[in-house]
């Protein structure tokens, strides 16, 4: 979720209007038995799962704009429209809808038949002979058939349901990657993707019998069948965006959405299954699916059935939203897994928060010796170089023109979906800066009595001062409650706080401090650590 949410922030940031959906999946086999396992009728048991995303998704500051469960009466209607559309013949005319192109059953994509198969109510998909093998549980001593990919149970399992063309797809969906080569982030999934389909896809199971699943929505014109948890679930990403849409109006609310965010482990649901059935109703998939990779516990994957996990809520109340956000974004991997421990959170805040950005706002903004406000408006006005000093022009240049390229090269990370690599460059420009700071020591130059010294300093202070403004704005998404103190400690206007004004020299309108700045830890950026 805070991956996704910085994702939006930045487009905000740049202007732009932009919707964040997250939610719960509550439907399905593996709902149906944790339900039962606690004692609890599944909708009462997933009203309280949904209540403990929806408190996390609050804590850690996320923008969502929809909180989507798979059990709202909308989502239902939805997935019901595009079942009836989808499997037979003269629904359309009983429901009194409007004959639109929503109907795969002329085009033969759905059809009945029996299925035999290996079934992980955990991944809650079907898996062929070669997908799965036998191991023995280490836990329990016993052997068991496991998913390959996964490592999760699974069970033989023989019943009639309906069925999803997908092996009609396989052309189609060729030619979608082929003119989308960067569907799928980043460029290694995409390639495990092309090659799964490119070697051949199964038809997909799309219903569950009654008997056996009872938890979901029931197929519309036969009530011995439940849809399938997935094809339930994918639909949420259009029920938001307005569907089932007036006819014209398929892109008023944002579809197709510019960009998914998944975890690796549900790629070919998402980058397979889910474009397949958009392509089959003739509706555009989205632009992108960014793809990340996972965190490990002690070099384990996290895990609730192994106990390997970290408790959200008492990391956020130990070390705060912000500090989370930026340790996330920054640790998190795309294409690796990534290592969480609580010793690489207070390393990260010590030395990139409170030892690099913290360090640089307390010595420039709580200098004695010198006043960022005249520094700021001094360079307002450009300077007859006469008998200054440029002794320090090396090194004006090398921050300078880094601070210059910074705003493009952070837009560059996120047009690739990477915001680990735009946040790097970020702090990297704060790395520079300290450097800068520390070769120039304007404290030592501030006890010439020299005209030049001293308007060295003006420009020593007016070059950090702009690093720290720039770095702040473009750090919001990231920090959005650390930085919007920062920008009030710098002075800088609320309506001059957009990626626009992220570029150097493009405000010398601040330098005079809406908070109080405070002494010592007192009111510092970033305090010790409790």
């Amino acid at each position: 979720m805070v991956l996704t949410d910085i994702l939006k922030r930045w487009q905000i940031l740049q202007g732009k209007k932009a919707i964040l959906c997250t939610g719960t999946d509550e439907h399905g086999m593996k709902i149906q038995r944790a339900a039962s396992k606690a004692g609890s009728e599944p909708k009462p048991f997933c009203d309280k799962g949904a209540e403990t995303f929806m408190n996390l998704a609050s804590r850690a500051e996320v923008t969502h704009d929809h909180f989507v469960r798979t059990t709202d009466p909308d989502h239902r209607e939805a997935v019901q429209y595009v079942w009836v559309w989808a499997l037979k013949p003269g629904w359309q005319d009983s429901l009194k809808l409007t004959v639109t192109k929503y109907l795969l059953t002329q085009r033969g994509y759905i059809y009945s038949s029996r299925h035999e198969g290996w079934y992980s109510v955990s991944d809650e998909t079907f898996y062929p002979q070669s997908a799965v093998h036998l191991i023995l549980d280490p836990r329990t001593g016993r052997k068991i058939m496991t998913s390959v990919e996964t490592g999760k149970e699974v069970e033989w399992t023989s019943e009639s349901n309906y069925h999803f063309r997908l092996s009609a797809f396989k052309e189609r969906l060729l030619e979608f990657y082929e003119q989308n080569p960067s569907f799928v982030v980043p460029a290694s999934r995409m390639r495990d993707v092309i090659q799964a389909v490119s070697a051949g896809l199964e038809d997909l199971s799309v219903s569950r019998p009654v008997d056996r699943l009872t938890w979901g929505i029931r197929v519309p014109d036969d009530d011995t069948q439940t849809i399938y948890v997935w094809l339930d679930a994918l639909i949420n990403y259009i029920t938001k965006a307005g569907y089932p849409w007036t006819p014209g109006q398929e892109s008023a609310e944002g579809w197709p959405a510019d960009c998914h965010v998944i975890g690796k482990d549900i790629v070919r649901f998402h980058c397979i299954y889910w474009p397949a059935f958009l392509l089959a109703l003739d509706i555009a998939p989205p632009k992108q699916i960014l793809t990340h990779a996972h965190w490990t516990l002690g070099r384990q994957k996290m895990a609730k059935s192994t106990g390997n996990v970290v408790n959200p809520f008492f990391a956020l109340d130990r070390f705060g939203v912000d500090i989370m956000r930026f340790y996330l974004a920054h640790d998190g991997g795309i294409s690796d897994d990534a290592g969480y421990d609580n010793e690489y959170i207070i390393e990260r805040y010590k030395k990139l928060l409170q030892g690099g950005l913290g360090n640089l706002t307390s010595r420039v903004l709580r200098g004695k010796k010198w006043n960022v406000q005249r520094a700021v408006k001094r360079a307002e006005v450009p300077q007859e170089s006469g008998s200054k000093d440029f002794s320090h022009l090396d090194g004006f240049m090398i921050q300078q023109n880094q601070l210059k390229a910074l705003p493009d090269q952070v837009r560059e990370q996120f047009v690739n979906l990477n915001p680990g690599g735009a946040l790097k460059a970020i702090m990297s420009m704060i790395s520079t800066t300290n450097k800068f700071m520390q070769y120039s020591s304007p404290w030592a130059l501030t006890k010439s009595k020299a005209i030049a010294d001293q308007e060295n300093v003006d420009d020593i202070i007016f070059s950090c001062a702009e690093a720290i403004r720039i770095c702040a704005i473009l750090l919001q998404p990231y920090m959005p409650g650390t930085m919007h103190r920062l920008l009030d400690m710098l002075g800088v206007a609320e309506g001059r706080r957009s990626f626009e004004f992220a570029k150097f020299r493009a405000d010398f309108e601040y330098g005079v401090s809406k908070v109080e700045l405070g002494n010592g830890h007192e009111g510092v950026l970033f305090p010790p650590l409790t």
